[in-house]
Formats: C-alpha cells, structure tokens, sequence
C-alpha cells in the first residue's frame, strides 16, 4: 500500500492552483497551474489501501485506484499507467472531465477529505504522454471481420480501441467534420485542451483504426448499406435531442440551445471561420440549466466579453455538504463551484422562466422568472413572484432527451425505450440484429466515464458476436433499457 500512515500525517486535500481569474479569461488554455510532484506523491499517499476498496464500486470502468496510487507515490509512473490504461483508455479524458464519483465513495471521505483521485490519474497520463511511454498497441493478427462505429465520442472512441486490438478492422463515421464528437466540439478548451484529443487520436490511427469525418449515416450512407458492409455496428452517436423550454417568446432572435452556442464557439478557438457566430461578446447573458452545460456556457461567455453573465437553476440550491439521504459511499448532490463560477457572474436558484420578452425587432431583450414552487411534486411558478431580468443572449442548457431517431426507426426499423434511448438486450445488442449501442444512446444521457466503461462492454460484446468468444474486459452491463427486450 502508500504510506501506511499517510492519511494520518496528511489531512488535508491539496490541488494545484488554478491560474488566476484575469488571467485565464483572457485565453482559452486550460484553467490549472502545473502541479508539483511533490504535492501529488503525497496525496497519493493518503490513500488507505482498503480491505474494500469502495472507490472502485464509485467507478464504473473499475479503475484500480489504489494500486496506481500506490506507485505514484513510489515514484514508479511507468508502472502506474500501466495500471491505468488496464481499465481505461483515455484517463486524460476522465482526469479531467469526470465529476469524480470515485472520490464520493473514498472511504477516507467518511471523515476526512477524499484522496485526490482524480489529480493523480491525470498526472500520471500527463507524466505518460510527456516521456512517450503512450505507444500504439496494434493487434498481432487480424481476424477478416469488420466494424462500423457512428459516433466518434468517447464511447465510440472506447469501443473502436478495443476492436482493433482485438484484430477487426475498424472504422469510425463521424458526421462532423473533425474526429471526437463532444470532446472535440462540445467541451470548451479551458476544461480540455484538444492537444490531448489529437494526440490519443494519433495513436489509434496507428494502432489501425480508420477514421471517416464528414460522413453521416443515415443520410451520406443508409443505415441498411452500412450493415450490408460490415459485419458489425457499434452506435455511439450520444443523446443529442437537446430538452426545449416550449414558452411564449420562444422563437425570439438571440435564444439558443447551449449546443448550438458552445459549437461554434469551438469552430472559431479552433481557427475555423464561423459566419454569423452566437457571441457574448458586449451582450446580457442568461444561462437556464445549472449543469456542466451550463458551467461551460458561463466560461464561455465570460472569454467573450459578456457584460453580465446570469445562470437559472429551477431547482433548491443543492447544500454545501452530502445530506443525510446520500449517506457514504453514494455520489452526492451538493453545491458546487466549478472554474467557470469563480470567474463571474450570479446563481439563481428557484428561478422558473415564464416567458421570453422580445423588441420591435424580434429579439430577445428579457426573461420573466417567477419563484419556484413546488405543488403535488411538481415545479410550478410562483404566481405574484415574477421579475424581469435583461438578456440579450439566452442559453438554453437543460439537457438532452435522447438521441435522434428517424433515421433509425425508418431506415433499421430500431426501437427505443418509453425514455427514447436506443433498446438493447444484456448483451448491448438493438432489435437489429448484429447492431449493438454504447453511451448516451442506449444509457440515456449520462458521465463520460460511463460512456468510455459502455463502450468497452459494448465492444466485448460485438467481439463475442463476431468471434464466438471474447478476451476483451466488459466492465459495465447495461442499465434496464435491456429490459424490454429481454422479456419481449
């Protein structure tokens, strides 16, 4: 285990700095200081090394947590990504996007902070790709099948690895015009630099996988031709339905979906021209959704040059530490101040919005919100409580309620779940035969670290289909979508 008495002699939970609010919003480089080694060897070892290791209960892709904090605070880093990439294929994803429900179960969390976890996994991948020890893994013979992945999220990423190595020849549709789906155009820069998406891309392109941007199936190539050509499909297309707010007002210029906003805001850091961009820039923002949406929509507007930036909530404000009803090891909701929130603006909570109020022109220049209230567990506005608040920019970011299904139900004949997700059996696989799903698709709108964990179960699975038989880890089953087909 790391030092024995580590979590008696440390007590404290240290993080590396994150570069000061006037600076960072003046590019869009991620938001942390360099660690120092020292700090993180420490912490490393105030991990207990525990008869019951909850903190892989916490982790869907059952990282072996304890194990590589033990050689981190060994110094023994070429060991511990060894350690890491055994259940992970992308730790410099999750360590830095993952919430880290891991380090909700810590067991040292039942009195003391919880051990960095997440600090320590990226450290280690950022300590890899540094001396070169991330090297393509290619297969030592090919087996003759292939597979279709459509979605080149993290799931689909996840589920393309383990194919190749395991000797199919891959290839991954994309239907933007770049690799990496919400990774590449959906998470800001200042959250995760692309370098780090580019430079895992560069190992699976050498590992064998094939990648085909620009290409949407459904439309470019049907879904029947694609199974007509391959001997496998994984989808992985996400849960892209974004959850409208269906009020008076809105169809007003200047209302958008966080999405829409967030991607051409990416499309322009990348270098890319983007005619007509939503900007804040000069403008009252008003942000509904207090998610990592959200979040990333507040960061975003603030680099903009927003003049005021305000963030709706329609729930309580969650409280500061894990109430009575989320005892240990659940993950809790509590109150959270993510990189963005420092950097600004003001947190509405019990704030529901009634109507959007436009100009001569047609463009939004107020919310109406009234106070919550809640009657037969249901959140209404307070009627006598409303207020406007300015905007010249309304975002929308309260989620997504499913992927989208026409092309699917008409071309594949799929069928989906009373929720809208793509239905799956126990083994991943759809009402198609030999078509099997993976992430937000089939789980419903969820963690990255769940959609890298889905697809390598899905990938097992399709490798069992294809072959017979499957080496390849399956970490997670599905959730109950499996359900009804299964007792269909």
């Amino acid at each position: 285990m790391a030092d024995p008495k580590g979590f008696l002699n440390v007590t404290t939970r240290e993080l590396p700095a994150r570069r000061p609010v006037p600076v960072r919003i003046m590019d869009w480089k991620e938001v942390y200081e360099p660690g120092d080694t020292a700090v993180l060897r420490r912490q490393a070892g105030r991990c207990m090394d525990c008869g019951i290791p909850f903190c892989h209960q916490g982790c869907p892709l059952g990282n072996l947590i304890p194990e590589w904090n033990d050689l981190t605070w060994r110094g023994e880093f070429r060991s511990a990504i060894e350690r890491l990439h055994a259940t992970n294929n992308f730790p410099e994803f999750t360590g830095r996007l993952c919430p880290a429900p891991c380090e909700s179960a810590c067991v040292l969390g039942i009195n003391q902070p919880a051990v960095t976890i997440k600090q320590v996994e990226v450290s280690i991948i950022d300590e890899a790709f540094s001396r070169g020890w991330v090297e393509p893994e290619p297969p030592a013979r090919l087996t003759g099948k292939t597979v279709a992945v459509v979605g080149s999220g993290p799931a689909g990423l996840a589920a393309a690895q383990q194919l190749t190595r395991a000797g199919h020849t891959v290839a991954v549709y994309e239907r933007d015009d770049r690799i990496g789906g919400l990774l590449r155009y959906g998470i800001p820069d200042f959250k995760m630099e692309k370098r780090h998406l580019e430079s895992r891309l560069r190992q699976m392109q050498d590992e064998g996988t094939r990648f085909r941007a620009g290409v949407e199936i459904g439309r470019d190539i049907t879904w029947d031709d694609l199974r007509t050509r391959y001997d496998a499909v994984v989808i992985a297309t996400g849960s892209t339905v974004p959850r409208d707010l269906p009020i008076p007002g809105r169809d007003l210029d200047g209302v958008h979906f966080a999405m829409e906003y967030l991607v051409e805001s990416n499309r322009a850091v990348a270098g890319d021209a983007v005619a007509h961009q939503i900007t804040a820039k000069g403008k009252h923002v008003v942000v509904i959704g207090g998610g990592d949406t959200g979040a990333d929509c507040i960061g975003t507007a603030h680099r903009q040059g927003a003049l005021s930036v305000t963030n709706l909530a329609i729930g309580l404000r969650p409280p500061e530490d894990r109430p009575a009803h989320q005892p240990w090891p659940m993950t809790p909701t509590v109150f959270e101040v993510q990189s963005a929130h420092e950097e600004g603006g003001e947190r509405t909570y019990l704030a529901s919005t009634v109507e959007f109020l436009g100009n001569e022109a047609g463009e939004v220049r107020a919310l109406r919100v009234a106070e919550t209230a809640f009657v037969d567990g249901r959140r209404v506005p307070r009627s006598g409580t409303e207020r406007d608040i300015p905007a010249d920019l309304v975002l929308i970011a309260m989620g997504f309620t499913g992927p989208e299904r026409t092309p699917l139900e008409d071309q594949l004949g799929m069928a989906f779940t009373s929720r809208g997700n793509v239905e799956r059996d126990a083994s991943y696989e759809t009402s198609a035969p030999g078509v099997f799903v993976a992430g937000d698709a089939g789980r419903g709108q969820s963690l990255i670290v769940w959609a890298i964990a889905e697809g390598r179960s899905a990938a097992a699975a399709a490798d069992r289909h294809l072959m017979g038989r499957t080496t390849l880890p399956s970490p997670v089953a599905p959730t109950d979508s499996a359900i009804s087909l299964q007792s269909a």
